[in-house]
């Protein structure tokens, strides 16, 4: 963990190129953030769901609703990458999406998304070939071609940022 609260356990950086162990950490990591995410808000209150981790960032509500959009796209991706050759994949603006109405629902809503969408992103994870990592998709807002391989890397670290964001703001906090 590190002092920064915009970045809590650093900012990512893929092993290039990836390897069965940097993969199979990742996808675990990934196959934990239901449980991680469920344990991290476990008795939170309203008011505490709707404090910003950070000064100037997202409650831990909107926070929780990120990551499930989050999840969802970066599923999309994935499974778009397996079966289309390099396809061009859509960015979001995360931010416009955590002003959306949907983000001041419960958070129930967004942890069973994440709990479905983990249950399927692990099987194919768990079911890919050491080549298939290869996959690109191109990403136009970073006008780069990504690999599988890096992506399965960024979606364990995403799953392990948020969660810190939440549990090093209860630390501080006392709750």
């Amino acid at each position: 963990m590190t002092a920064d609260l915009s970045y809590p356990i650093g900012r990512f950086t893929p092993v290039t190129p990836g390897t069965a162990d940097v993969r199979r950490t990742a996808i675990d990591d990934i196959a934990a953030l239901p449980r991680n995410m469920r344990n991290a808000v476990a008795g939170l209150t309203d008011a505490q769901l709707d404090t910003p981790y950070r000064p100037g960032g997202w409650t831990v509500r909107q926070l929780v609703h990120h990551v499930a959009d989050s999840h969802m796209n970066g599923f999309i991706r994935f499974k778009l990458a397996l079966t289309e050759e390099t396809p061009t994949i859509k960015p979001y603006d995360e931010k416009s999406w955590a002003g959306l109405a949907d983000t001041r629902l419960p958070i129930e809503v967004s942890l069973a998304i994440l709990e479905n969408v983990h249950t399927r992103w692990d099987a194919i994870y768990r079911a890919l070939a050491p080549a298939q990592f290869e996959r690109t998709f191109f990403h136009p807002e970073y006008q780069e071609h990504l690999t599988l391989d890096t992506q399965v890397q960024s979606y364990g670290w995403h799953s392990k940022h948020h969660v810190a964001h939440i549990t090093s703001l209860r630390r501080r906090q006392g709750w």
